[in-house]
């Protein structure tokens, strides 16, 4: 007994909370800011009607949706450049970024390709509104070419942090940003003699942005002398067993952001057949759930980097006592986070065109998620840090077995077939959170999780599987 306490107080609390910070604090800033930003969009076309900002929010729920179709690739790269960085094997992270690159412009192109030939066909999947499928179109059509943009400011975005270089993101999303949010007030309501173009504008304002957040990044990371981004010979180098090994490591990730992905759609399909004031209430809350994601990307990021990192330099006991903790500061942070926005949930809401019904709609939305939210970055938490270390398939099969056996099917029952009150149908979205974390925090203690890809970490894996499971059995008896 007296050997564990001693364990216990020897983590260096001050040593780890720098690290943490360093790397949470702008990944949190930049994901915030951009939150911020697309509060602002909201409630910049509020004047434009709840219809208006119902279909904006659809068209954000397609673009969560390409989200989910390259973020498995950007998930498993940022697993090799995190072990590679603590390996210093710079010819690795060159090749696994070149990998990552192709797989995720492949799908920015598709997502372009059916947004701008095909914006119809998307909002009939999400709505049966012809009011909202009507303005849908319109910004589709051209929010498409910002997809490729986005999509490549966020590969390089993922290399950047994973070798500790978080500032150059953060700037190029404040860059972005304000660009953003002057060329909404210029495009939507047709300033310095322009016409005034709407939700056109508002899509035309997110692609330029897109295209100054990607030039941030590369004149900034010339500037720094950051090497990875223009080694472009080195990028396709490829071998076929690294290819081999990329593609099985990422396969689970990319199984899961697919599943939850189409998931999430049918999920959609079912909230976006409800009433007008209903699909303007989820629009609004999607904004509002932003502020959570974006500041828990934080710790996703830092999970990834600081357990990768010593994964990767065969420190595993270290990867492991991080890994603990960062679970519960995630609790921590975004438990007071949830509760500051429940205390200014009202202002907000109507500062973004809600009243009346939706009003009420949305602030239920909100107090359910608040209890939920907790949870679900815990769960978001422990699998980013599982996929850091090298597994991604525990909590991938734990996501996607939950998600088509139990979410989709109350889901639909309660909206389509029973015609539950909408809030009891949203509060179906997040029944299994607190079954997946038990089994999430399980799989925390076997220690199983740690599977390195370099060989500093799989010289020490052997010795790292006999203590825990000792620990283990210990704890369980």
């Amino acid at each position: 007994m007296e050997k564990t306490l001693k364990t216990k107080a020897a983590f260096p609390w001050k040593e780890f909370i720098k690290s943490l910070a360093v790397i949470a604090i702008p990944v949190a800033l930049q994901n915030l800011l951009t939150t911020t930003a697309s509060m602002v969009d909201t409630m910049m076309i509020a004047p434009l009607g709840e219809t208006a900002v119902g279909a904006v929010g659809l068209c954000a729920q397609f673009s969560s949706l390409m989200f989910s179709s390259y973020w498995g690739f950007i998930g498993g790269g940022m697993l090799f450049f995190a072990q590679y960085w603590g390996a210093q094997d710079h010819d690795g992270i060159d090749r696994a970024y070149g990998v990552m690159l192709t797989c995720i412009m492949t799908m920015a192109i598709i997502g372009m390709c059916a947004a701008v030939a095909a914006p119809e066909f998307i909002m009939r999947v999400y709505t049966d509104k012809t009011s909202i499928q009507e303005i849908g179109v319109k910004y589709l059509r051209i929010v498409g070419f910002a997809y490729p943009l986005q999509i490549l400011a966020s590969g390089m975005s993922a290399l950047l942090r994973s070798t500790e270089r978080v500032r150059i993101p953060l700037y190029a999303s404040i860059a972005s940003v304000l660009t953003n949010l002057g060329l909404n007030w210029v495009l939507i309501y047709g300033r310095f003699g322009l016409p005034a173009m709407g939700v056109r504008g508002a899509a035309l304002a997110t692609t330029i942005a897109g295209a100054v957040n990607v030039l941030v990044i590369y004149i900034m990371s010339r500037i720094q002398g950051f090497p990875y981004l223009f080694h472009l010979r080195k990028h396709f180098r490829w071998t076929k067993a690294f290819l081999k090994e990329f593609i099985k490591r990422c396969f689970p990730i990319i199984c899961n952001e697919a599943f939850i992905g189409i998931g999430i759609m049918v999920i959609n399909m079912v909230l976006g057949r409800q009433s007008e004031e209903a699909i303007a209430a989820v629009a609004v809350f999607r904004t509002l759930e932003g502020l959570v994601i974006g500041f828990f990307m934080g710790f996703s990021s830092a999970a990834s980097v600081l357990v990768g990192k010593c994964v990767g330099a065969g420190e595993l006991d270290t990867a492991y006592e991080r890994a603990k903790r960062l679970i519960w500061l995630c609790a921590g942070c975004i438990f007071v986070l949830c509760l500051l926005i429940l205390a200014v949930h009202k202002p907000l809401l109507t500062a973004m065109s809600l009243s009346g019904e939706s009003l009420k709609i949305g602030s239920g939305l909100l107090m359910i998620y608040c209890v939920a939210a907790v949870i679900r970055m815990c769960n978001w938490t422990q699998n980013d840090t599982y996929r850091a270390a090298g597994d991604a398939a525990y909590g991938t099969i734990l996501e996607i077995t939950f998600m088509y056996a139990m979410l989709i099917p109350c889901v639909c029952v309660a909206g389509l077939v029973l015609k539950l009150p909408f809030l009891v149908i949203f509060a179906c979205c997040y029944i299994d959170e607190p079954i997946r974390f038990v089994m999430m925090q399980w799989h925390m203690y076997t220690g199983k999780w740690v599977k390195p890809v370099t060989p500093q970490g799989l010289q020490a894996l052997p010795a790292f599987l006999q203590k825990r499971w000792k620990g283990f059995v210990r704890k369980a008896k």
